[in-house]
């Protein structure tokens, strides 16, 4: 079989938990390689997902490393049993790879949770006030380049509206609100789009306005991805030199604990829209 040329972060977990559940057995690779009746090459491959796995595979290497978490053996078997390519894959090679990553993931979620500081979630932004972000962008994008992103980001807001949409959570602070990227215009655009998007029953938008008596966090963005069962959940956290996938469940466990106390000073979404549509006024 040939080597995956690149392979996704979602099918690279696929390695990463059975690495963790081997090492939580206290098997060497080489122990594993002889139980498997194959080689320490193989278990390495396979953990580094430098190659495809089975279902089948999956379950019988967890039957090896003892693993009695079978809803975790369920999930991990399905990831590898499933071989669809997304529509995502049309940018491979166009867009970096962390961008793929981002759009599988969302599609996979069964639920999102994401907070923004000073600006709006991806999943909630129109094509204007997009365009006026990336063409911010540092280093500086072409403008080919700054379309390409705008119609994956555009894509990428299927997940909210499809048949069976994903339950999404999106905490935002008023900063955010009164920011004006792309220009009044673009702004008073933006600020409508939001409110009638919170409107959708599978959208909780919360605000934590200025007056607010905590903020706990950093300040940076936050996206929590749910996977079918909580050992496989997601954290990706934006900084200035790019995105980073956390899948610790010491760090899933505080990301979640931020995201908690963050709704916890939050506006509800109907105040929130109120605060929304008063500032939209104001623009």
């Amino acid at each position: 079989m040939a080597p995956r040329s690149a392979p996704t972060a979602r099918r690279l977990r696929i390695g990463v938990e059975l690495r963790r559940m081997r090492e939580r057995a206290g098997m060497t690779a080489a122990e594993a390689s002889r139980s498997l009746g194959t080689t320490q090459a193989q278990i390495s491959n396979i953990e580094a997902n430098r190659f495809g796995i089975s279902a089948d595979r999956v379950r019988t290497l967890a039957h090896i490393y003892g693993c009695t978490d079978q809803p975790l053996v369920d999930a991990l078997a399905d990831m590898a049993a499933d071989r669809t390519r997304g529509w995502w894959e049309e940018y491979r090679d166009i867009l970096p790879p962390r961008l793929l990553d981002l759009a599988e993931m969302e599609h996979h979620a069964t639920a999102l949770r994401v907070t923004q500081v000073i600006n709006f979630p991806g999943l909630l932004q129109t094509p204007e006030h997009a365009r006026a972000l990336f063409r911010e962008a540092v280093p500086a994008l072409r403008p080919h380049e700054i379309e390409y992103r705008i119609s994956h980001r555009i894509k990428r807001q299927a997940v909210l509206h499809r048949e069976q949409p994903t339950s999404y959570t999106a905490i935002v602070h008023e900063a955010a609100l009164r920011m004006q990227f792309g220009g009044r215009e673009v702004a008073r655009a933006q600020l409508k789009h939001l409110a009638e998007t919170s409107e959708q029953a599978n959208i909780s938008l919360r605000v934590i306005p200025f007056d607010g008596t905590s903020f706990p966090t950093t300040g940076h963005a936050v996206d929590y991805f749910h996977g079918p069962v909580p050992a496989l959940d997601t954290v990706e956290v934006d900084t200035a030199h790019g995105s980073e996938l956390i899948d610790a469940a010491g760090q899933l466990e505080k990301y979640r604990l931020v995201l908690d106390r963050m709704e916890a000073v939050a506006l509800k979404p109907a105040a929130s829209r109120d605060l929304i549509h008063r500032i939209t006024q104001d623009t």
